[in-house]
């Protein structure tokens, strides 16, 4: 290949979809078992490639030349092909830096504890360094490579004022795991956290549930990208102009879009709308409920209420591990405070506020068939409509014009 990226799993990888964004250069993704990475990088077959985990230690000793900051750091996520002479970089250091100062958290005179002890904490330690931490500890489970175990961050650096997250925990699939406990530390200012898929992990959740200025890894992955593919090309790109536009188009395509609101406000009609427009996939939870458990009227009527939104949730939970869908919520799905946590992890929430006196009683609703139950449910559910939403959508005009105020968010 002539450009692209090693790592051992790469499945959900974004690297290509944002590298070719960047420069007309075909990008490639290429897994390697732990035994051919050593074969792959001395064949010399390639023009330049970025390197993922478990191999950004890995291929250090089969460079020709490493850059100071690469060497100083000790991992290298770039590798640039100069007529035979392998050359590496440490781009991951420009990447975590420009998400640390676009999340405004402040790591001058700060600790800031590290979690992991791969390639990217050594990064992630650097740049605490570079922006002035007075301490800075790396924690493991197991307590070795110098680093701290969890039990000791917990009983003796409960004061930390920031965490960065380095491991894999929490990445795709397994989006609801947390690596630490933020609520152990009460003087937290800020997280960051380098998984970027999820859009949203729980870890970063948890610290905007307490105000903490906190952030995912996509910002990072972009802008390293983009400092990478100066080194590919050798020329200087417009940075930070580069990087915030991949950004916002990668995040955009990525979001998931959630629409709730009362029975028959129009989420499904919309939903069918925005998934046109944007040719994406449309998942109703409903239907889904019913092509799996049944028709809801009669989940209702033989199990009870409790018990559909069980199924609810559980359907929620499956779909929030994906990513870039228009989602067209049941009713009462965002009374369980699991259910918009599990959305908010790839997604913003649409709340299509229509009118009850435009909402019409149907048969297979069985908490909105008659229009006084409409009216008692709007009364009831309004407020946990309004403060679960991301944005609050006028629904009492054409389905079309709902669509594009949500696709616009407005």
């Amino acid at each position: 290949m002539d450009y692209g990226l090693i790592g051992e799993r790469l499945p959900h990888s974004f690297s290509k979809e944002i590298h070719e964004k960047i420069a007309d250069y075909h990008y490639s993704l290429k897994e390697l078992k732990p035994d051919e990475v050593k074969d792959f990088i001395l064949s010399k077959n390639f023009k330049a490639i970025n390197v993922t985990i478990p191999y950004k230690q890995t291929v250090i000793p089969f460079l020709d030349e490493i850059s100071a900051e690469a060497e100083a750091i000790g991992a290298v996520n770039t590798i640039v092909n100069r007529g035979g002479v392998l050359c590496g970089y440490n781009t991951d250091f420009g990447g975590m830096r420009a998400l640390i100062e676009r999340t405004e958290v402040e790591l001058k005179y700060k600790k800031a504890l590290i979690l992991g002890t791969g390639g990217t904490s050594k990064t992630a330690a650097a740049v605490c360094e570079r922006l002035g931490a007075k301490a800075i500890l790396r924690v493991s489970r197991s307590g070795r490579e110098g680093s701290i175990t969890y039990e000791q961050a917990y009983a003796d650096h409960s004061d930390a004022d920031v965490i960065i997250n380095t491991t894999p925990c929490g990445m795709y699939p397994d989006i609801f795991a947390c690596p630490i406990d933020p609520d152990r530390f009460p003087n937290l200012s800020g997280v960051i956290d380098a998984v970027y898929n999820p859009l949203c992990t729980t870890l970063i959740l948890r610290a905007k549930e307490r105000g903490i200025n906190a952030a995912g890894g996509l910002y990072m992955l972009v802008a390293q990208a983009v400092l990478a593919a100066q080194h590919f090309m050798d020329k200087e790109l417009e940075t930070v102009a580069l990087t915030n536009r991949i950004y916002n188009e990668i995040y955009f395509s990525k979001r998931n879009i959630a629409l709730s609101g009362m029975p028959g406000s129009g989420k499904s009609t919309v939903g069918r709308i925005i998934a046109e427009q944007l040719d994406r996939e449309l998942i109703d939870t409903d239907a889904l409920i019913t092509e799996r458990a049944g028709e809801i009227t009669k989940i209702f009527s033989e199990h009870g209420e409790a018990y559909f939104r069980d199924l609810e949730t559980a359907v929620i939970r499956e779909i929030s591990s994906r990513s870039g869908k228009v989602i067209s919520l049941g009713g009462g799905a965002i009374l369980r405070r699991e259910n918009v946590d599990a959305l908010r992890h790839n997604g913003e929430i649409f709340f299509i506020d229509r009118s009850p006196d435009f909402l019409i009683p149907t048969d297979d609703r069985p908490l909105a068939d008659e229009k006084e139950k409409i009216m008692r449910l709007y009364d009831a559910r309004i407020d946990r409509y309004m403060s679960t939403a991301d944005y609050i959508i006028d629904g009492d005009c054409d389905p079309d014009d709902v669509a594009d105020s949500v696709i616009n968010g407005e």
